[in-house]
């Protein structure tokens, strides 16, 4: 962490130390923000090999096409996809509120069905 951010940290960390939702709303923020961070980089590299190995030619130029021109994009996406599930996959198909919204659904419907021949 940078000597600003940490300044800056420690200034709000203070203020909202005893405050839980803030500090899980800012490590997951950070989290995000690593990410969006790894996936620039991969983007950036990865379009420097495509273009290093490419040449004006390059649709008919054989050494374009080859394994070594891709599997770094290859492999690197795969950690990138790993990465992204562990900063966003937790909230992907069962959020916090997910089970409380299910069961009220339920009870819903069962009120509905309830009530129905009332």
């Amino acid at each position: 962490m940078g000597r600003f951010r940490r300044n800056r940290y420690e200034d709000y960390a203070q203020e909202f130390s005893n405050d839980e939702n803030y500090n899980r709303a800012f490590h997951k923020v950070k989290r995000m923000k690593s990410f969006y961070t790894h996936l620039k980089v991969y983007l950036i590299v990865n379009a420097i090999i495509i273009v290093s190995r490419s040449n004006s030619n390059f649709m008919i130029n054989s050494d374009f096409w080859n394994w070594h021109t891709f599997s770094t994009a290859l492999f690197w996406g795969i950690a990138l996809l790993g990465h992204g599930l562990s900063v966003f996959g937790q909230d992907l198909f069962f959020s916090d509120d997910w089970e409380q919204k299910k069961i009220q659904k339920y009870m819903n419907k069962k009120e509905a069905n309830t009530n129905k021949w009332e």
